[in-house]
């Protein structure tokens, strides 16, 4: 695990293109605290940064194969390294070390772009062809690891974060404004768009090939489901085996490292369980690790501690108060690189900073379980809406709602007819292909209630979700309703923020790697072959996983209710103990200033939360959507007296 940067062309402003790429390599130094190198040839640099986990010794980068055609960079590890190292071997290929950078190289030189339906990793590299002078980068079918690149003055620029891109000469930071609708809609940016104007990031599953001056980007991976009506009877039986040995490899072979492997701890199904496998494969006892917090609503420390006791884990944990959340949040931003509508990614920051003061480098997680297995409350939700338009006026349908949320006890006093209106059980049309995520979008979008005027002209009609419908594959209305709710979380939500501003970039900032057994791409394959009756079973979620599990775990966790992860939002930043930058960022003048928001009702919403008067979804999103925005740009765009010139920009930006 690494990170890495670099650029095709001539770069521009610099007569030293070394100082270059060790600025951009700075930048991003979080990621690979245990060593730097640069590569610089005529009309081509890479920058490598470097975590150790594989190969201690000799797995520095950037690597030249033995003839100097091929150099490389590379974030991410090859999991199935040794099997591949074994076949190249069997080729009669010879090596100079034992890293998995080394494997991926002699098996591009091998295979070229072919190597990646190989590769079983989390990664994202660049390799440079200096006889056919083609540059070549990849990312992982899921998107765990990040990639971003831009266009310059004639030259191609790419990196592990954006902060390296901001090193070149010329290259400044500029809220989209779209992008930020689409956050604002959609939690997150349809890719490749990021919140930085004209940077754009490749997408999960896709390569990106330059040469001759041309950029090609085309996916080699896609996430995919059998027609709703090609779907053979299985053995469930059968299924349960074959899931069980699939998950124990997947574990298995995200255990390979030359450092110690830990395990994050939720108390919930999926981190217990991945807890379960791995810790009989921990020779010294598997180190796990936990967030807690003051408040039951979100705490799930009991949990966590059964899970520890049975399985015998050397177990630390991490208190996230609300003062924590609050001083760390901006930390965080700067991380993210985009503005978040939840505080969620803080406490995990603060996760990965535990781990790295225990002297660890890499975790396991249980990230991805809830995608592929049908997890999340959003399933049974849409189930319930659709039973519910059947016969829309049914006065008992929509106490179903009330089952699907008890951790939402203001959910229980509602009316049914409330429910039902808030649901959109009855007013959505049931062959809209984003009908499972209606509600989520029309209650994040509430929050645009706060947009500026000049936002509101900039934006025009442009409607996030009907771009996100635009960009659903062609067989997508032929899929099982369940596998295409799976899809838009799977393919959007997952990497966009999930994997990204929860995962990536809040575990790197303190140079830890986070692995993701459920997210092994034959994992992933084989949950959607399933028939969606062996995920979500009635309202029961993941039911083959609970059945995988049942041998493993306490029943108190194989039978536990999904409780989704959740952080203290607007509450964070209430009280007398105000963070100083809260008032600084959402004063009026400051908010005035940006362009992109109501300052007046801003002020209001400001002192709703003082007063800890904040309620409700739309309001909770707003608050942090709007101070995490204007953190952001005092951090990337504010970077003179002149910064309020450069946000006041943003607004008027066109797409």
């Amino acid at each position: 695990m690494c990170g890495f940067a670099g650029f095709l062309g001539e770069a521009c402003g610099s007569g030293n293109p070394e100082a270059l790429l060790s600025s951009m390599a700075a930048a991003i130094a979080h990621r690979g605290p245990d060593g730097q190198g640069v590569f610089a040839a005529p009309g081509v640099g890479l920058a490598h940064v470097r975590l150790s986990i594989v190969g201690l010794a000799d797995g520095q980068q950037p690597m030249t194969s033995a003839d100097g055609r091929f150099t490389m960079v590379f974030n991410g590890e090859i999991f199935n390294y040794v099997e591949l190292r074994d076949d190249l071997k069997a080729r009669g290929i010879t090596f100079r070390t034992g890293s998995d950078t080394e494997v991926l190289l002699q098996l591009y030189a091998a295979y070229g772009k072919d190597c990646l339906s190989r590769l079983n990793g989390d990664f994202a590299f660049a390799i440079w062809d200096a006889r056919d002078r083609r540059l070549m980068l990849a990312r992982d079918r899921m998107g765990v690891r990040p990639l971003f690149y831009t266009r310059h003055k004639g030259a191609l620029y790419f990196g592990s974060e954006v902060k390296a891109l901001l090193q070149v000469p010329g290259i400044e930071a500029e809220l989209d404004p779209f992008a930020l609708d689409q956050i604002f809609t959609l939690w997150a940016p349809i890719p490749p768009r990021t919140a930085f104007k004209d940077i754009r990031e490749l997408e999960p599953g896709h390569l990106l090939t330059a040469e001759g001056g041309r950029i090609d980007v085309r996916p080699y991976w896609s996430l995919d489901f059998p027609d709703a009506d090609d779907r053979a009877e299985a053995d469930q039986g059968a299924m349960e085996e074959e899931l069980r040995a699939l998950l124990a490899d997947a574990t298995r072979l995200r255990m390979r490292a030359d450092v110690p492997v830990g395990a994050y701890l939720s108390g919930g199904l999926d981190s217990s369980l991945i807890t379960a496998l791995a810790a009989p494969m921990a020779p010294n006892g598997l180190n796990t690790f936990s967030v807690t917090f003051d408040d039951a609503e979100h705490d799930e420390s009991a949990f966590q501690m059964e899970v520890a006791r049975a399985l015998g884990t050397h177990h630390r944990a991490v208190a996230s108060g609300s003062a924590d959340i609050a001083a760390s949040f901006p930390d965080v931003i700067n991380f993210t690189e985009r503005p978040v509508l939840r505080t969620a990614p803080a406490p995990l920051y603060r996760l990965s900073g535990l781990v790295r003061d225990a002297g660890m480098k890499v975790v396991l997680t249980g990230e991805g379980a809830d995608e592929i297995f049908a997890g999340y409350d959003i399933f049974r939700e849409a189930r319930v809406r659709r039973f519910c338009a059947r016969q829309p006026g049914s006065k008992i349908r929509p106490h179903l709602f009330r089952k699907l949320y008890p951790y939402l006890p203001g959910l229980k006093q509602q009316s049914s007819d409330y429910l039902a209106a808030f649901f959109g059980a009855s007013n959505d049309v049931a062959g809209d292909p984003l009908f499972s995520h209606r509600p989520r979008f029309r209650s994040t979008a509430a929050a645009k209630i706060f947009y500026s005027d000049d936002l509101r002209a900039t934006l025009g009609t442009y409607d996030a979700a009907e771009e996100l419908a635009s960009r659903l594959p062609d067989n997508f209305r032929r899929w099982n309703p369940l596998h295409q709710a799976q899809y838009l979380e799977g393919r959007f939500l997952l990497p966009g923020y999930i994997l990204s501003s929860q995962g990536d970039r809040v575990a790197m900032a303190h140079g830890v790697e986070g692995r993701f057994p459920f997210l092994d791409h034959r994992l992933v394959e084989f949950a959607a072959r399933l028939n969606p009756s062996m995920k979500l079973k009635g309202l029961e979620e993941k039911h083959i996983l609970r059945r995988v599990a049942k041998d493993l775990l306490p029943d108190v966790i194989t039978k536990r209710p999904k409780q989704p992860y959740r952080a203290p939002d607007s509450r964070s930043f209430a009280g007398n103990d105000e963070q100083a930058y809260v008032g600084e960022m959402l004063g009026e003048q400051a908010v005035a200033e940006t362009g992109l928001f109501n300052a007046r009702a801003v002020a209001k919403l400001h002192q709703k939360c003082r007063t800890q008067t904040v309620s409700g979804f739309r309001d909770n999103a707003a608050f942090v959507g709007i101070l995490s925005t204007q953190l952001w740009l005092r951090k990337f765009t504010a970077r003179d007296a002149a910064g309020a010139d450069h946000i006041a920009k943003a607004a008027g930006s066109k797409a």
